[in-house]
């Protein structure tokens, strides 16, 4: 399997994908633990890819989204951002409208909270 194949198969099976450096539990990089770490607080059920683990899938989402760095995040198959919008996203309510919008389920208190927090 190609690393596009690998690639298209895991944002289209998964409802949430986060493509970053590191791991939910263990992020490798300051963005990729502020997306995670978004994702984790509002308690999003996610797939993450760590693409240190595999050069082909680290170029690989980027040549597939046309967007040159990483995290980057999927939702429903879809491109939604890397971590600036992401955060963005979440301090506008955004991330929150987008959710609910394709039945991702998450804990509006928590991100109200994040928005509180940084309001």
């Amino acid at each position: 399997m190609t690393a596009e194949d690998q690639i298209k198969q895991t944002v289209t099976s998964n409802d949430v994908v986060l493509f970053m450096k590191g791991t939910k539990t263990m992020p490798q990089c300051g963005f990729s633990s502020r997306v995670a770490g978004v994702l984790n607080f509002m308690g999003v059920e996610y797939a993450d890819v760590n693409v240190l683990a595999d050069d082909g899938v680290r170029q690989g989402i980027k040549d597939y989204s046309d967007w040159p760095t990483i995290p980057q995040l999927y939702v429903k198959g879809e491109f939604v951002g890397g971590c600036d919008i992401i955060t963005e996203m979440t301090l506008s309510g955004e991330l929150d409208t987008l959710f609910s919008e394709h039945g991702v389920a998450f804990d509006k208190a928590a991100a109200d909270k994040i928005r509180e927090a940084n309001g």
